[in-house]
């Protein structure tokens, strides 16, 4: 009798409402259940655990990739509010007294752990962010260093053609010079006797050398006329190619960034990188999605109580009832059609007697007065052409 009293008079708090509410119990029929409020209590503790986990780690992850803290909380917001609807809908179709719940568990395991395992990404980058940063910072220069080497071997051989052109020019530029050096040299060592016939002043072998000079030299100044613009024109186009190489590897610098994929990128490397990382990085990634399944598995492991038997016996009757209800009104349209039948053949037969007897009365009224000598067919004839005129008026 007191267990009763304490039934009727309990009135559980907001607070107790919203956790039920979490843990999509029926208020009604959890009031009659001494055991089941306090699971259910427990139960949406860890969907309310889950929605806030999963809230916090969808704002961290939009304000990795959008500027605007406001977007980045709505989208946050509505994210966890998804992931609360999930996992609202997972327990729900959790039923302890269920027989056949090894596969609707292992499909909403495999769903739980999908979940989990991502909002999970979040959660470690935020954990690890000066590790992830620095990763970050020696994976974006290894980037500079790929692209420099992919755009040098894109025009290497363009490269290499122009160099190998300005260097034929400069070596037959280089080799006349030598020539008139050469000449130059033996001129003058001519005429101060320092070489040649040892003979100081231009003589017959200085003059001869100093032709020889004079006419180098003016080759060397035609070849070098013909030969610099080319020079030049080599030179411009390797600077060209090397400003637009420049040009483009600092395009493609301002694209380097810290986004959540570089991010991610950045935090794998890091755990090849660094084994003490590794055990401790799946350690969290365990703990994590453990959260994302709390709720699943405080639904399946924890005990059943009275309420289940409740709710299943409830549900049995709304089914029965639902059944009774959907009979009787079956019955009741087929009563309805059958005494609307009966109804209108009553009337039917009625009116046809009705129209016989009148029928009847004409006819009388018709064959009075003939004469014997009419036939059969003559009063046939005459009844039929009567009443044809009567049904056209």
């Amino acid at each position: 009798m007191q267990q009763s009293i304490k039934r009727e008079t309990f009135t559980p708090t907001k607070t107790q409402k919203f956790l039920w509410w979490l843990a999509t119990a029926e208020e009604k029929l959890l009031l009659q259940s001494i055991t089941g409020k306090s699971k259910y209590a427990v139960i949406g503790m860890c969907v309310f655990s889950t929605w806030l986990f999963a809230t916090a780690a969808w704002i961290y992850f939009f304000s990795i990739i959008t500027s605007s803290y406001i977007i980045a909380i709505a989208l946050g917001l509505f994210m966890g509010f998804i992931i609360l609807t999930i996992d609202r809908a997972l327990i729900k179709g959790i039923t302890s007294l269920h027989n056949k719940k090894i596969l609707p568990l292992i499909i909403r395991g495999i769903l739980a752990v999908a979940i989990g395992t991502f909002m999970a990404q979040p959660a470690l980058l935020y954990l690890f962010d000066k590790e992830v940063k620095m990763q970050v910072s020696l994976d974006n220069e290894q980037r500079k260093k790929d692209k420099a080497t992919q755009q040098e071997a894109a025009i290497h051989i363009t490269k290499n053609q122009w160099m190998q052109q300005k260097k034929v020019l400069e070596k037959t530029l280089e080799n006349k010079y030598l020539e008139v050096a050469a000449a130059r040299n033996s001129f003058i060592a001519e005429t101060d006797g320092t070489g040649g016939s040892k003979k100081i002043g231009l003589k017959n072998i200085a003059f001869v050398k100093q032709k020889t000079y004079e006419h180098l030299q003016n080759e060397y100044d035609i070849l070098n006329k013909q030969l610099q613009p080319q020079i030049h024109f080599a030179d411009s186009t390797l600077t060209v190619i090397q400003t637009n190489i420049q040009k483009e590897q600092k395009q493609f610098e301002a694209l380097l960034n810290n986004g959540f994929l570089t991010r991610i990128e950045a935090l794998n490397n890091l755990i090849k990188t660094n084994a003490a990382l590794q055990f401790r990085y799946y350690l969290i990634i365990f703990i994590l999605v453990l959260i994302e399944l709390m709720p699943v598995l405080s639904k399946t492991f924890l005990p059943a109580t009275s309420y289940e038997e409740k709710l299943l016996l409830h549900e049995n009757n709304e089914r029965i009832l639902q059944k009774q209800v959907y009979e009787n009104e079956l019955k009741l349209k087929q009563q309805f059609n059958q005494n609307t039948f009966n109804n209108n053949l009553f009337i039917s037969n009625r009116f046809f007697d009705y129209a016989k007897q009148k029928s009847h009365e004409e006819i009388q009224n018709i064959t009075h007065g003939l004469t014997e000598n009419y036939t059969t067919q003559t009063i046939w004839d005459e009844v039929n052409n009567r009443l044809s005129l009567q049904q056209q008026t």
